[in-house]
Protein backbone atom coordinates (compact mmCIF):
# COMPACT_ATOMS: atom_id res chain seq x y z
CA UNK A 1 0.00 0.00 0.00
CA UNK A 2 1.08 3.43 -0.92
CA UNK A 3 0.10 7.12 0.77
CA UNK A 4 0.81 10.77 -1.05
CA UNK A 5 1.72 12.88 2.17
CA UNK A 6 1.74 16.28 2.99
CA UNK A 7 4.04 17.64 5.06
CA UNK A 8 6.77 20.89 4.87
CA UNK A 9 5.02 22.36 2.12
CA UNK A 10 6.03 19.43 -0.30
CA UNK A 11 4.27 16.02 -0.92
CA UNK A 12 5.82 12.72 -0.63
CA UNK A 13 4.94 9.09 -1.99
CA UNK A 14 5.97 6.60 0.62
CA UNK A 15 5.13 2.86 1.39
CA UNK A 16 6.36 1.01 5.03
CA UNK A 17 9.57 0.54 5.58
CA UNK A 18 10.26 3.42 2.95
CA UNK A 19 12.88 6.53 4.25
CA UNK A 20 12.44 10.22 3.27
CA UNK A 21 14.01 13.11 4.28
CA UNK A 22 11.48 15.66 4.90
CA UNK A 23 11.87 19.33 6.36
CA UNK A 24 12.89 19.74 10.00
CA UNK A 25 10.27 18.76 12.54
CA UNK A 26 10.29 18.30 16.34
CA UNK A 27 11.28 15.62 18.12
CA UNK A 28 14.41 13.68 18.52
CA UNK A 29 15.81 10.20 17.18
CA UNK A 30 13.51 7.12 18.16
CA UNK A 31 10.15 9.23 18.64
CA UNK A 32 6.95 8.39 16.73
CA UNK A 33 5.42 11.00 15.04
CA UNK A 34 2.01 10.51 12.68
CA UNK A 35 1.45 12.31 9.38
CA UNK A 36 -2.11 12.97 9.39
CA UNK A 37 -2.45 14.94 5.94
CA UNK A 38 -2.61 12.08 3.62
CA UNK A 39 -3.76 13.20 0.18
CA UNK A 40 -3.80 9.60 -1.59
CA UNK A 41 -3.95 6.23 -1.28
CA UNK A 42 -4.05 3.27 -3.17
CA UNK A 43 -2.51 -0.32 -3.86
CA UNK A 44 -1.28 -1.41 -7.21
CA UNK A 45 -4.30 0.68 -9.39
CA UNK A 46 -6.86 0.91 -7.37
CA UNK A 47 -7.30 3.79 -4.82
CA UNK A 48 -8.50 3.93 -1.74
CA UNK A 49 -10.71 6.04 0.44
CA UNK A 50 -7.89 8.80 2.91
CA UNK A 51 -10.66 9.57 5.83
CA UNK A 52 -9.72 8.85 9.00
CA UNK A 53 -6.09 7.35 6.73
CA UNK A 54 -2.58 8.35 9.10
CA UNK A 55 1.04 7.22 8.45
CA UNK A 56 3.13 5.84 10.95
CA UNK A 57 6.81 7.17 11.22
CA UNK A 58 9.97 7.09 13.41
CA UNK A 59 12.48 9.72 13.33
CA UNK A 60 15.58 8.20 12.66
CA UNK A 61 17.89 11.38 12.78
CA UNK A 62 18.24 15.48 12.28
CA UNK A 63 20.56 16.17 10.12
CA UNK A 64 21.90 19.16 7.81
CA UNK A 65 21.83 18.95 3.80
CA UNK A 66 24.21 19.77 1.65
CA UNK A 67 26.13 23.77 1.91
CA UNK A 68 24.06 26.33 -0.28
CA UNK A 69 26.01 29.11 -1.50
CA UNK A 70 24.26 32.34 -1.98
CA UNK A 71 26.10 34.75 -4.04
CA UNK A 72 25.22 38.69 -4.99
CA UNK A 73 26.58 40.86 -7.53
CA UNK A 74 26.06 43.76 -9.29
CA UNK A 75 28.31 44.64 -12.17
CA UNK A 76 30.57 47.65 -12.25
CA UNK A 77 29.54 48.45 -8.54
CA UNK A 78 32.39 46.85 -7.12
CA UNK A 79 29.45 45.10 -4.72
CA UNK A 80 29.76 41.64 -4.04
CA UNK A 81 28.10 39.50 -1.34
CA UNK A 82 28.99 35.57 -0.30
CA UNK A 83 26.56 33.80 1.66
CA UNK A 84 25.99 30.50 2.90
CA UNK A 85 23.91 28.25 4.94
CA UNK A 86 22.94 24.33 5.59
CA UNK A 87 19.23 23.09 5.44
CA UNK A 88 18.12 21.31 8.56
CA UNK A 89 16.31 18.06 7.51
CA UNK A 90 14.63 15.63 9.56
CA UNK A 91 14.99 11.71 8.15
CA UNK A 92 11.68 9.44 8.57
CA UNK A 93 11.61 5.58 8.27
CA UNK A 94 7.52 5.20 7.74
CA UNK A 95 6.53 2.33 10.34
CA UNK A 96 3.01 1.56 8.70
CA UNK A 97 0.05 3.08 6.84
CA UNK A 98 -3.61 2.74 8.10
CA UNK A 99 -6.86 4.25 9.60
CA UNK A 100 -6.54 5.14 13.44
CA UNK A 101 -10.02 3.10 14.04
CA UNK A 102 -8.40 -0.20 12.73
CA UNK A 103 -5.22 0.47 14.92
CA UNK A 104 -7.54 1.30 18.22
CA UNK A 105 -9.89 -1.77 17.30
CA UNK A 106 -6.46 -4.08 16.86
CA UNK A 107 -5.60 -2.54 20.40
CA UNK A 108 -9.35 -3.24 22.13
CA UNK A 109 -9.23 -6.70 20.67
CA UNK A 110 -5.69 -7.72 22.29
CA UNK A 111 -6.35 -5.94 25.69
CA UNK A 112 -10.14 -8.24 25.33
CA UNK A 113 -8.23 -11.57 24.14
CA UNK A 114 -5.75 -10.89 27.24
CA UNK A 115 -8.35 -10.38 30.08
CA UNK A 116 -10.27 -13.48 29.79
CA UNK A 117 -6.86 -15.41 29.73
CA UNK A 118 -5.93 -13.45 33.22
CA UNK A 119 -9.14 -14.20 34.84
CA UNK A 120 -8.46 -18.03 34.19
CA UNK A 121 -5.28 -18.15 35.63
Amino acid sequence: MFAIVRTGGKQYRVAAGDKIVVEKMAGEAGDKITLDDVLLAGEGGDLKDVAGLTVAAEIIAQAKGEKVIVFKKRRRHNYRRKNGHRQRHTILRIVSIGSEEKKAKKAAAKTEDAAPAAAEA
